[in-house]
């Protein structure tokens, strides 16, 4: 197993590990709009890197390559979508916007454990 493979599978479990702990404890020791904030920002976020991951596959695979467009023209809607589910969250007040933030922060704070994993692992690696 690459780098590669071995980084985006430890970032996609990790992704739905840190949401499912950040949301059992925003649900069992938080206020409920905060709960609801930590609990959506992180499906929000897991699910367009699932999206995203998705994407980038089916188009960068030898007998299926994509223009470029037809990636970023994925990504902007995608994008999009997400703004406005975001807008109506906050704007009709079902969420607390911290709350939300730190849900949204479950993919950054994955790719920053596995970052930390493997710089870890190369350092002990030339230490040896």
């Amino acid at each position: 197993m690459t780098i590669h493979q071995r980084l985006l599978k430890f970032v996609t479990r990790t992704n739905w590990v840190l949401f499912l702990i950040t949301s059992a404890a925003g649900l069992m020791a938080l206020p409920l709009d905060f709960a609801k904030g930590i609990v959506f920002g992180g499906l929000i976020v897991t699910v367009n890197f699932h999206l995203l991951y998705r994407t980038l596959k089916k188009s960068l695979t030898p007998p299926h390559l994509s223009s470029h467009r037809v990636v970023l023209a994925k990504y902007y809607i995608r994008f999009t979508v997400t703004a406005f589910i975001i807008f109506i969250l906050i704007s009709q007040h079902y969420v607390d916007p911290l709350g939300l933030f730190i849900g949204l922060s479950v993919v950054v704070l994955s790719i920053m454990i596995a970052t930390l994993f493997e710089l870890k692992k190369l350092l002990l690696k030339e230490a040896i």
